[in-house]
């Protein structure tokens, strides 16, 4: 099936292999290697001729170990192109997305039929073959549905509605509780139905399908899954898409040849991957718990002596659907409009900012409605509606909370200029949504709870809204500020786009940014810098907030003891209004910007450092001083380039001239390594106007010729000034994860809730608590009665301690390492330690032994305070 062209630069390719470095291993794995090659230049040249489900056949390999080995082969950045890197991304998003829907679906159609149904019931309705046919149906609706290849939360919803489809149409007889008596009760005589597949029963269960949602209910009870949004895609998606491939209900079950041959166009069209084999348990598409990491499904154990009662590791679907119950029961109580508080703000203003609010989110809502829908499928418009509405509700929350704290701040209630913003509303606005959309947007791949790449993810919404990602930034630390209902998970990935924002978003063309800088430079001389290298090692802690960063209000030394007024602000580079003749005043937003792209450039360098060049720590220094001083005094290098392409670079460079051996291969294999890599970095780099390049030419083309002379001032006797390390503070994002010691002298300490929720049990409740993970009361003895857990919850009560974020560091408690009473009035985190010549069972025996004794101590100090305790 290889097309002659094809296999000629095959098999070049696989020559280059075979003679360079790692040839050995190559050579133990010709026909693996041979694949790969194939697979790389097809691509390449456009020529797919062939499946990749046949090529893995072809070769006896699986996916993972497929994907895997294309990793090891790309050990030269001229092996593998970003063609080829987009096309295997697309590829793994689709595999990890079945491989977590099938197992779903396979357990739960273990809770749906019965395996060894009565011999009365014909073997055309088995349960094995209802399996089937619903997977086959759901794999062809989904290739139809849905134009994205990785969501897996609408792709679960659409699987729900299969289900429904094929359980309605099965007879009672084949089927488990709840299902089986959901079925029943929409029998018009109620009793059970014949296995005939006669033309009245299917004609009277194609009118029940269309109305009846006893069935649906169940399953998402059962998943905890969204009712409304369900039944929502099952009435205005579904049911078109069984009617458009002549398969409604009123026709029957559909036969297996009939689905397998419609499947099977899509499957050849799209020249992917064949998911009808994961029902034959095929070893193709079976997870390879060492090649794919992020496919572990077990829980790494604490102790490896626990074995007891394990807390089961929340799945993919479950972690997405509990992620999304939490987000829809939080804005449950949040409105459609603006609330009484914010009218009132709004009525507070100059100019009433209500009308143009209320225009802006009805004209974006036709916007994102649109654009999801081609995006998604034209068949999910009224979804992309409902996510909408959540992040309105969301953004006039966040907005309150935002006018309360500034109110606080500044003793003011007229915010007329900032509420008539239009780039600030449309940040906050678009913010809101993205927490909505990344929720929802959760990828299967996922083990770290952040939200993964997808069609939708972030950067997607500033397309959607025209929305520049130097405006979209100003908004990220207060909004997570301002919500304190915000999961670790969202905060991780609001700091993600943050990140983005900072490491090239912000630099592309027309970014508002270079304007700023250059406004910066022209404010004293040119000798002005956007951030001085002196206040790099200041804390980067703040009390900027968004109204600070939109508005840019300006502190002259006269006016410092009053506080600013938000009305009067100037815009964010523009003079102030005053008669005298003054400078233009320093942007606030620029200056944060600044510290803030230092900050993760240094760690950044760090991390890569500490890889490649740990035995020569003289030499840190030197490249953060020559990576520092391109950024601010060359930054026009950064213009639609990443801000690592400049860090590899400064590595480079600085290592050339020092006369250290480093290669940029094994700079870049060093950083493919990095959580934050991408392959498309050091492969594909801005050389000049829409030329793009490998990292190497550009370093010799661009960075080289710029930074020449600079760069040679380090060989010299008299090297630049080196630039100071930036402060490194605590993240203003942290969320609580360590127990924290409860105030005024109890020894008791808080610890989040790690467990899995189960949101039809209540919000936030666990589901499954073992002894280890239930709390701990005593060592070694019975802690007492009820009466004692009641003093705890009073000495809870009455301390203040607020179980929230805290944005500064010096309020935040130390975190422990873990849950401990106090030893000696000492604990983990005041930094007491062991001897380090004493035993882990020494340390054990005498932790255990005090603990002990002054818990017997409390106990009689307890029995003596009682009176007392209740006489108050």
């Amino acid at each position: 099936k290889v097309s002659e062209s094809v296999r000629e630069k095959a098999w070049k390719t696989y020559e280059s292999l075979s003679a360079g470095e790692g040839a050995p291993a190559y050579n133990k794995k010709k026909k693996e290697t041979w694949g790969v090659c194939i697979f790389i230049v097809a691509v390449d040249l456009d020529e797919m001729t062939f499946t990749f489900t046949e090529l893995l056949k072809s070769i006896s390999i699986s996916v993972c170990t497929f994907f895997q080995f294309l990793k090891e082969v790309d050990v030269n950045m001229d092996t593998v192109s970003t063609k080829v890197d987009s096309t295997v991304s697309r590829l793994k998003k689709k595999y990890d997305v079945l491989l977590a829907l099938y197992h779903k679906f396979e357990r739960t159609c273990g809770l749906i039929y019965l395996e060894q149904p009565s011999s009365e019931i014909s073997s055309e309705l088995s349960s094995v073959l209802a399996l089937k046919k619903s997977w086959i149906t759901f794999l062809l609706a989904k290739g139809k549905m849905l134009q994205v290849e990785d969501d897996l939360v609408i792709s679960f919803q659409l699987l729900l509605c299969v289900l429904d489809y094929f359980i309605k149409l099965s007879p009672p007889a084949i089927l488990k509780e709840p299902y089986k008596s959901a079925v029943s009760a929409v029998t018009v005589n109620g009793s059970a139905r014949t296995p005939r597949r006669g033309q009245n029963r299917n004609t009277r269960t194609s009118k029940q399908s269309d109305t009846d949602t006893k069935v649906i209910e169940v399953l998402c009870k059962e998943h905890d899954c969204n009712l409304d949004e369900v039944k929502n895609l099952y009435f205005t998606s579904f049911i078109p898409f069984l009617n458009s491939i002549g398969v409604g209900a009123s026709n029957g079950l559909p036969e297996v040849e009939v689905l397998s041959k419609q499947y099977d166009e899509l499957y050849l069209n799209n020249k992917d991957i064949d998911a009808r084999l994961f029902l034959d348990h095929d070893e193709t598409l079976q997870p390879d718990v060492t090649a794919c990491s992020q496919l572990k499904r077990t829980p790494l154990k604490n102790n490896p002596n626990e074995e007891l009662n394990p807390i089961h590791p929340q799945t993919p679907v479950r972690a997405a659907m509990s992620n999304i119950q939490q987000l829809i029961m939080i804005l449950n109580s949040a409105t459609d409009t603006p609330s009484d508080i914010l009218i009132t703000y709004f009525n507070n203003c100059t100019v009433n900012p209500k009308d143009s609010i209320l225009k802006r989110v009805e004209s974006l809502e036709h916007i994102f409605k649109k654009k999801f829908a081609e995006a998604v499928g034209q068949g999910c418009a009224e979804i992309g509606s409902q996510r909408y509405k959540l992040g309105v509700r969301l953004y006039y929350r966040v907005m309150e909370s935002m006018l309360k704290s500034e109110e606080e701040r500044l003793s003011v209630q007229n915010f007329s200029k900032l509420l008539n913003d239009n780039i600030f509303h449309t940040s906050l606005l678009a913010c809101a949504v993205e927490v909505v959309m990344a929720t929802y947007g959760r990828n299967a791949s996922q083990s770290d709870g952040t939200s993964a790449e997808t069609d939708l993810s972030f950067p997607w919404i500033l397309n959607v809204f025209d929305l520049k990602a130097f405006d979209f930034y100003k908004v990220i630390e207060s909004f997570i500020k301002a919500e304190p209902s915000l999961t670790r998970e969202m905060i991780k990935h609001l700091q993600h786009c943050e990140h983005q924002i900072l490491e090239s978003l912000a630099w592309q063309s027309g970014s508002p940014l270079f304007e700023l800088i250059k406004q910066s430079k022209e404010r004293e001389s040119q000798a002005e810098q956007p951030e001085p290298p002196s206040a790099l090692n200041l804390p980067l802690q703040h009390n900027h907030t968004a109204a600070d960063l939109y508005l840019s209000p300006v502190r002259s030394p006269k006016n410092k003891a009053s506080g600013p007024s938000v009305n009067a602000s100037p815009a964010d580079g523009q003079p102030a209004g005053t008669s005298q003749t003054q400078k233009p005043p320093k942007s606030t937003s620029l200056s944060l910007f600044y510290k803030k792209v230092y900050l993760l450039a240094y760690l950044r360098l760090h991390t890569l450092f500490f890889r490649l060049l740990s035995e020569h720590p003289d030499l840190e220094p030197l490249i953060w001083t020559l990576f520092q001083h391109t950024l601010q005094n060359e930054y026009e290098l950064m213009r639609d380039r990443h801000l690592d392409q400049i860090m590899m670079c400064s590595m480079y460079g600085i290592c050339k001239v020092k006369n250290v051996d480093l290669r940029f291969k094994i700079i870049v294999s060093a950083y493919k390594e990095l959580p934050n890599a991408n392959q498309e970095t050091f492969k594909r780099v801005l050389i000049r106007e829409e030329q793009y390049d490998s990292i190497i030419v550009f370093y010799n083309l661009v960075f080289m010729q710029k930074l020449k002379i600079n760069i040679l001032q380090y060989a010299s006797n008299r090297p630049p000034t080196l630039s100071p390390i930036p402060h490194i503070p605590r993240s203003p994002y942290q969320f609580p994860n360590s127990p924290r010691r409860v105030p005024a002298g109890n020894n008791i300490y808080i610890s989040p809730l790690k467990s899995p929720y189960k949101f039809s049990d209540g919000f936030q409740s666990p589901t499954k608590m073992t002894p280890r993970s239930r709390i701990l009361v005593s060592i070694g003895e019975s802690f007492g009665n009820a009466e004692k857990f009641q003093k705890i919850n009073q000495m809870l009560c009455s301390s203040e301690c607020q179980l929230k974020r805290s944005a500064e560091g010096s309020a935040a408690p130390k975190p422990l390492k873990r849950l401990r009473f106090d030893i000696e009035g000492q604990d983990e985190g005041d930094g007491s330690k062991h001897l380090p010549q004493e035993s882990k069972f020494q340390q054990k025996l005498a932790e255990m032994t005090s603990t002990r004794t002054r818990m017997q101590k409390q106990k009689l100090n307890d029995g003596n305070d009682t009176s007392a305790t209740e006489e108050k």
